[in-house]
C-alpha cells in the first residue's frame, strides 16, 4: 500500500513538473518578443519573463532537490562549456576596448542571464531522469509545446489583427508573418525548430493525430514567413528523419506533402520580388559582409571592436552597401565584435559541442542535431549563437548542458541518509 501511495504521489508530482516547465520554458521565450510598441511595457514583459523564469527555473531545481534528488552533477564533454565560459569571459574582458561599454555589458548579461537559465532547466530534466526514470517528461515535449503555443498566437493574430502580426516588406508589396513583434526569419526558425521535435513526439506515438495537426499549423506559419533559410532548414531535417525511419509508409507520406508544398514554396519563398539574384545575393547581405571584411575587420583585426559591437560608430557605414546595426551573421558579427582570437574561441567551441552530440544515444543525437540545425543555418543569415541576444542563444545554451551534465555518482554520507529519509523507493 505504501508503494502505490509513493508511486501515485511521484504521478502528481511529475505531472505538476511537466506544466510547469511548459510554462517556465514558454514565458521564458515569450520573453524576446515585442509584444508592445510602447518601451515601458515592453521592458516590464521582458524584465518580468527573462529574470522572473530564471528565479523560476531556480525555484523548481530546489523543488525536485527536496522531492528526493541530490543536485551534485558531474562534468562530461566538458571542453563544450568551458570554452562557451571563456568566450563568455572574453566578451566581459572586451568591455576595457569596447567602442560602447553599457551595451556591450547589457547584451553580455542577457547572455549571462540566459545561460543560467538553461543550466537550472536543463539540470532539472537530468536530475528527473536519474532519479524519478519513470517519468513521461521528454525535453523536445517541452520545446515542440512551446514553439505551437507561440506561433498558435502568431497564427490565430494573422488573421484577427494582420496590422500588427504581418509585416509589409517590398515596398509594402508583400507581407510576412512576424509583424514588428519578431524578426520573420527568426520566427520561421522557432517553426522550424518545433517541428523537428514535435516529429519525435510521433515516434513514440504520442497523441499521434494531434501531433500531426500541430506540425501541420507550424508548417503553414513557417511558409507565411516566407524565411527561405527556414525552409532549407526544415527540409535537412526532414531529411534526417527520413534517413531513420523504416516505415515505407512515413516516407511516402512525408514525400507526398514535400510534393504538395514544393509549389506554394517556391512561389511564397523563392519566387519574392529580386528574382534569383536577391537570392543568390541573400538580400543584398553578400556585399555587407565583403564591405565588413574588406573596411571593417582591418581596422581591429585580433580583438575586434568589444562584445556585440561592429564599427567606432552605432552602425558600420561603406559606400558599396547599406549602413547596419549588426552583421546579419553570427560568425560575422564574433569576428567583427572580438575579432580572429574570438572567432577561433567560437568555432574551437562549436566543433566540440557538435562533438559532443555525436557522442549521445542515437535518438538523442538525432534530437540535438534536429534542433541545432535550424539555428545554425538561422545563424548565417541573422542573429544567430554569437550574435546579440535571443532565443537562438538561448536554445545553444541549453543544447551545451544537455550534453555536459551527468549525476555526481559518489554519495556523501549525510547525501545518502537524505535519500533513504526522502526517497527509500529509490534504493530499492
Amino acid at each position: 500500500m505504501k508503494a502505490f501511495k509513493d508511486t501515485d504521489n511521484h504521478t502528481r508530482f511529475l505531472k505538476k513538473t511537466e506544466w510547469l516547465l511548459l510554462a517556465i520554458l514558454f514565458l521564458m521565450v515569450a520573453g524576446f518578443f515585442t509584444w508592445s510598441e510602447n518601451i515601458g511595457i515592453t521592458r516590464v514583459i521582458k524584465v518580468f519573463s527573462r529574470i522572473g523564469m530564471t528565479t523560476a527555473a531556480f525555484l523548481l531545481h530546489q523543488m525536485i532537490v527536496k522531492k528526493g534528488a541530490i543536485g551534485a552533477f558531474e562534468w562530461k564533454n566538458q571542453w563544450s562549456p568551458f570554452l562557451y565560459f571563456g568566450y563568455l569571459g572574453l566578451g566581459f574582458i572586451s568591455f576595457l576596448w569596447s567602442t560602447d561599454v553599457f551595451y556591450s555589458s547589457l547584451q553580455w548579461l542577457m547572455d549571462l542571464e540566459s545561460l543560467i537559465f538553461a543550466f537550472y532547466f536543463m539540470k532539472s530534466l537530468m536530475l528527473l531522469d536519474v532519479y524519478f526514470p519513470d517519468n513521461t517528461i521528454r525535453f523536445y515535449n517541452l520545446m515542440g509545446n512551446t514553439v505551437f503555443l507561440l506561433m498558435l498566437i502568431f497564427v490565430v493574430g494573422m488573421w484577427l489583427n494582420p496590422g500588427d502580426f504581418m509585416r509589409l516588406v517590398e515596398g509594402g508589396e508583400d507581407q510576412r508573418l512576424g509583424g514588428y513583434i519578431m524578426n520573420p526569419n527568426e520566427l520561421g526558425m522557432l517553426c522550424g525548430l518545433g517541428i523537428s521535435c514535435l516529429i519525435f513526439d510521433l515516434y513514440r506515438n504520442h497523441q499521434r493525430w494531434w501531433t500531426i495537426l500541430k506540425i501541420a499549423i507550424l508548417a503553414y506559419a513557417l511558409i507565411m514567413t516566407k524565411s527561405r533559410s527556414s525552409l532549407v532548414g526544415l527540409l535537412i531535417i526532414v531529411y534526417f528523419h527520413l534517413r531513420r525511419s523504416e516505415s515505407k509508409i512515413l516516407k511516402y507520406a512525408i514525400y507526398a506533402a514535400i510534393l504538395a508544398v514544393i509549389p506554394v514554396a517556391v512561389e511564397k519563398l523563392i519566387l519574392r520580388k529580386g528574382g534569383i539574384d536577391d537570392l543568390l545575393s541573400m538580400t543584398g547581405r553578400m556585399p555587407f559582409w565583403k564591405a565588413l571584411i574588406n573596411e571593417g575587420l582591418p581596422r581591429e583585426p585580433w580583438f575586434g571592436f568589444g562584445f556585440m559591437r561592429i564599427d567606432y560608430k552605432d552602425h558600420f557605414e561603406s559606400v558599396h552597401t547599406y549602413a547596419g546595426h549588426m552583421t546579419h551573421n553570427t560568425f560575422m558579427q564574433v569576428l567583427m565584435n572580438l575579432g580572429f582570437v574570438g572567432f577561433t574561441l567560437a568555432i574551437i567551441q562549436l566543433s566540440f559541442t557538435i562533438r559532443g552530440f555525436l557522442k549521445e544515444p542515437e535518438e538523442k543525437k538525432l534530437m540535438l542535431l534536429g534542433i541545432l540545425i535550424p539555428v545554425i543555418i538561422n545563424s548565417f543569415t541573422e542573429f544567430g549563437i554569437f550574435g546579440e541576444t535571443n532565443y537562438g542563444i538561448l536554445f545553444y545554451q541549453m543544447l551545451i548542458f544537455s550534453i555536459s551534465l551527468k549525476k555526481f555518482d559518489r554519495f556523501t554520507i549525510s547525501e545518502r541518509l537524505y535519500l533513504k529519509r526522502r526517497r527509500p523507493d529509490f534504493f530499492s
